[in-house]
């Protein structure tokens, strides 16, 4: 991302008052203590086991890893994942802005 890119997204964050995961197409995740997880803005199921599960992301993927897992619900944005959450591993790409 460019330099420019990056401060007209920053100036228009600060000017609009958008959320950062709606201005910059990032994940939003909901964890409920470790029992359930909802990840929104993502683009498909990868993976999905009892026991992992990767979701693909705009840029990079998500791992839930846990037991019993079993998908409650999933949308064209949004999963929403149940079972005994044990980690949760982002693995982005491209700079940060």
């Amino acid at each position: 991302m460019t330099r420019i890119s990056r401060r007209l997204r920053k100036w228009t964050n600060e000017m609009l008052d958008l959320p950062q995961d709606v201005l910059l197409d990032l994940p939003r995740i909901t964890l409920v203590g470790n029992k359930e997880i909802s990840i929104e803005n993502h683009r498909g199921v990868r993976h999905f086991s009892e026991n992992r599960m990767i979701l693909s992301l705009s840029q990079g993927s998500l791992e839930v890893e846990g037991t019993g897992l079993m998908i409650r619900a999933i949308l064209p944005q949004e999963v929403m994942i149940e079972g005994i959450i044990t980690n949760i591993k982002y693995s982005g790409m491209g700079e940060s802005s």
